[in-house]
């Protein structure tokens, strides 16, 4: 393989890791995560959930302990604003670099040509909801705003992540483990269209208090704002219902759409990543709580130092912080192909 555009086969994969409290990003940091990301307690992030997320006092102290720990911290500020209401966003841009973040991870276009003039010079991210996954639009982005890495949608094989990372000039950054969103970055409208929730600013898709499960003779059913999502046997795992990964009748067959919805986990397939030139790998789960951050970074340490030092793989033991105790490789091997 040659040697990507944007990094040597044998530079070390960063870990990216969740904070949805402080709690959770002192876990991180001490389990061994290289970057935390967080964000602002309002609608400015997609995890904008209740009793989760930072205050402006809290985010300057999560800068001080990562930066104490020589890490990183980067803010999300990924949610798109409604029109002509972009006060909280251009706080929640400002706010990040007072406080000392070291990047932003934007998604909006308007408010990534903000952030370039308000902040020139300062390390923006492309969030993945921006959905980018061509050479043309990670070049737009960098070309336009600056933009220096971009996180990859979950769409793509490893195939494709090597031939993209030898066409563009930017870092790029992968999820490795968590929620497996199926196929449809940014555009969760199914959601919003039965619950009246929007993920991109209430911080959910297929928020609880509108999710039931009810048992039907043997079958255990999964349902949405009043939508049937999906039904399970007997024994079968039933994971948490999203409509984009619910099971649907279409020409006859009962399916889900793309594969079964159970967890990311690509622990074991981390030196193929290495060589596909990826930068960064991604861990999933602000809305997760301390135990079980310290438990996923501390075993994504192992596993990324074992492959940065040529040792076989390690797979990772995480079945237990699995959806359905179940995981996949998702599209890193897209087995529906």
């Amino acid at each position: 393989m040659s040697v990507p555009l944007n990094m040597s086969p044998n530079t070390p994969l960063a870990l990216i890791c969740p904070a949805g409290t402080p709690a959770a990003l002192d876990a991180a940091l001490d389990a061994g995560a290289d970057a935390v990301y967080c964000g602002f307690r309002d609608e400015t992030n997609a995890r904008n959930f209740p009793g989760l997320n930072f205050s402006r006092p809290e985010m300057k102290a999560a800068a001080c302990r990562a930066h104490g720990a020589r890490r990183e911290l980067y803010v999300a500020i990924n949610t798109f604003p409604p029109a002509g209401a972009m006060g909280p966003w251009i706080r929640a841009l400002d706010d990040a670099m007072e406080a000392g973040a070291d990047a932003m991870i934007l998604a909006d276009a308007g408010l990534l040509a903000l952030a370039a003039r308000r902040h020139p010079g300062r390390r923006l991210h492309l969030s993945v909801q921006a959905a980018a996954s061509t050479p043309e639009a990670i070049r737009f982005y960098h070309e336009s705003f600056g933009v220096r890495r971009v996180v990859l949608p979950r769409v793509l094989t490893l195939a494709e992540i090597a031939a993209l990372n030898r066409e563009v000039p930017v870092e790029t950054e992968v999820f490795a483990f968590g929620g497996m969103c199926v196929m449809a970055e940014g555009r969760c409208q199914l959601s919003s269209y039965v619950t009246g929730q929007s993920p991109n600013t209430h911080g959910v898709c297929s928020p609880a208090e509108h999710v039931r499960y009810e048992q039907r003779g043997a079958a255990l059913v999964s349902r949405v704002g009043g939508i049937t999502v999906d039904s399970f046997a007997v024994g079968e795992p039933a994971g948490y219902p999203t409509l984009c990964k619910g099971r649907f009748r279409a020409n006859g067959r009962l399916s889900h759409l793309f594969e079964d919805p159970v967890s990311l986990n690509v622990a074991d397939r981390i030196p193929e990543l290495m060589a596909a030139g990826v930068t960064a790998l991604k861990i999933e789960g602000r809305q997760r709580g301390k135990a079980y951050v310290s438990r996923v970074v501390a075993e994504f340490r192992r596993a990324v130092d074992a492959a940065a030092a040529g040792l076989p793989s390690i797979a990772a033991g995480l079945a237990d912080q699995t959806e359905g105790r179940r995981s996949t490789s998702g599209a890193y091997e897209r087995r529906w192909r």
